[in-house]
């Protein structure tokens, strides 16, 4: 595994990222000319990822409004968290509480540049460049250290990142929800969610095209049950693990993922306080 120093800090244009491809599905503008032509290829045979992508942005928002106005959470861990868009996790939980405290993970070097400037003048909010599967780097990170007391409830958010990483006894996905579960107080949150199909030749076109364009720096579409491993010794919170534009809508006319070649998958997972 790298180390925050190790990792690339150059940015290649030529070669896609799931950062900026999902930047470009959000409407962003920090993607480049082989992100834009990946996803166009991609869409001829999984056409529903534009809206996929939207409802799965909306669904982190959801979720973080819930959990700090229902539950107080005002602490979070936000993994893979990808390039500033509007209404990120720190913006949408800070007009709950302006001293909640929120720290950006990503492996993405672009990610880095942008966070940052956008973040220098908020002091409760950081951005680590490091891989999400670091687990011991990223909670030892002085920035973690300083803004978040993992002896009290945080939320953990694995939002449409574990389809980025393949399958590893000791770095896969079910490996790296294990080893943070281990970290977190009683009362804690994991928000965890990829992307799935019950369709094999969907998931092996989009794991081999996103695998070659992104020149390795992916893992795979998985199945339902893959997903429902990773909340494994967690109290799941209603509606359940379910397609994350059905979790708690705002309203019966939210939109909804109506093309099923593939969807997002998942749901938030509580730290039972008697363990």
């Amino acid at each position: 595994m790298n180390s925050e120093k190790q990792l690339s800090t150059e940015i290649d244009a030529n070669v896609p990222t799931a950062a900026r491809m999902y930047d470009y599905y959000l409407g962003g503008k920090d993607n480049y000319a082989a992100d834009r032509a990946a996803c166009e290829e991609l869409d001829k045979v999984v056409p529903s990822t534009r809206r996929l992508a939207l409802n799965n942005r909306r669904f982190l928002q959801r979720v973080v409004r819930t959990l700090s106005e229902e539950y107080g959470i005002r602490q979070y861990l936000d993994h893979g968290s990808g390039l500033p868009t509007q209404d990120n996790v720190h913006q949408v939980a800070q007009r709950i509480d302006p001293t909640t405290h929120v720290v950006y993970v990503d492996n993405d070097p672009m990610v880095l540049v942008h966070g940052r400037a956008l973040l220098e003048q908020d002091e409760r909010t950081s951005v680590i460049h490091a891989d999400m599967r670091e687990t011991d780097l990223i909670f030892d990170h002085p920035d973690t250290k300083r803004l978040i007391d993992f002896s009290e409830p945080v939320c953990v958010l694995f939002n449409s990142v574990f389809h980025c990483i393949p399958d590893s006894d000791t770095d896969g996905p079910l490996a790296v929800a294990r080893r943070v579960r281990e970290r977190l107080a009683p009362g804690s949150f994991m928000v965890m969610c990829q992307l799935v199909s019950e369709d094999p030749k969907v998931r092996d076109f989009v794991t081999n095209f996103m695998d070659q364009a992104t020149q390795g720096h992916w893992g795979r579409v998985r199945e339902e049950k893959d997903v429902a491993a990773y909340f494994e010794g967690l109290e799941i919170l209603e509606p359940g693990l379910v397609e994350v534009s059905t979790w708690r809508p705002d309203t019966e006319v939210a939109p909804r993922q109506l093309s099923h070649e593939w969807i997002e998958f998942g749901g938030v997972g509580r730290i039972p306080l008697e363990q």
